[in-house]
């Protein structure tokens, strides 16, 4: 009897031991997967053109220049194109937070129709791809006069965001323990001064986390940018990108490996910092108090 419990414990174990292995494969054969275009780009962005126009191509650059940098900054308006994102991205992410907070407070802690509509527009909203949306926005912001404006496309971001960031701090809010809330309305205080004083102190990482996801969406977003945005002055910097293929499609792909490489950093630096805060803030509703 004790052999053949022993002996399907260790068939067990055994049986564990190898599912955790293939686990453990499998993440390390997504983990490559979404690592090789960042390391061809880092190696592009370094080779000289030589060695891009060679029919052996190494993964690590035999002579490294930063000749392509320099030649991107020199082919385009890098820097003023950075500052258009940075200014879109920012003032996005900053509208967004103070509209969604109150509304997140809300969805969170009333269970009311306009909890439940807003509940709604969350899903419902993630479910229209961009295509479909953007004649009647053009319109919208033709009408309004924000038609290749920074202000236009900032608006744009700041909708396009809200769903995200209220689902995300809603999370938030209702980790905080509501017997806070009950003994600041006991001391005098109303719903205003408790979100205020009482919430939003508790709800800085959530805040701080749904700012920077705002604002790297914001930052990575090209399509929106591209159809409202004309002038070269007031491009983004994924927009401008583009320049750097010729008429017949072919790519200048030196330069344009180190300008996608720049620009791709902060958004890793920013998700890098964020991620453990993403992750915290979709699981807190489950939080129990």
């Amino acid at each position: 009897m004790n052999r053949g419990v022993s002996a399907r414990e260790s068939t067990g174990l055994r049986t564990g031991r190898a599912a955790r292995a293939g686990q453990y494969l499998a993440l390390l054969a997504y983990l490559v997967f979404l690592a090789f275009p960042f390391v061809w780009l880092i190696s592009t962005a370094f080779k000289p053109a030589r060695e891009l126009g060679s029919l052996h191509p190494t993964w690590i650059p035999e002579n490294p220049t930063l000749d392509n940098f320099r030649q991107a900054f020199d082919e385009q308006p890098l820097l003023q194109a950075a500052g258009n994102s940075l200014v879109a991205a920012v003032s996005a992410a900053l509208i967004a937070v103070v509209i969604a907070t109150p509304m997140a407070y809300v969805m969170a802690r009333h269970r009311g129709r306009l909890a439940t509509a807003a509940t709604g527009w969350v899903v419902v909203s993630q479910a229209f791809p961009f295509v479909l949306v953007i004649i009647p926005l053009f319109l919208i912001l033709k009408n309004l006069h924000l038609i290749n404006t920074l202000w236009g496309l900032i608006l744009v971001y700041v909708v396009w965001s809200l769903p995200f960031a209220l689902w995300m701090l809603a999370g938030y809010v209702r980790a905080v323990p509501t017997e806070l809330e009950e003994a600041a309305a006991v001391d005098g205080a109303g719903r205003v001064r408790t979100l205020v004083s009482v919430v939003a102190p508790l709800l800085a990482p959530g805040i701080v986390a749904t700012a920077l996801f705002a604002f790297i969406t914001a930052w990575n977003e090209f399509f929106f940018a591209l159809v409202l945005l004309k002038t070269p002055e007031k491009q983004t910097l994924p927009v401008v990108l583009t320049h750097f293929l010729g008429a017949e499609g072919v790519a200048d792909l030196g330069p344009l490996a180190a300008a996608a490489f720049l620009a791709t950093l902060p958004s890793l630096v920013l998700f890098a910092f964020i991620q453990r805060r993403i992750t915290g803030g979709m699981t807190a509703g489950a939080v129990k108090h």
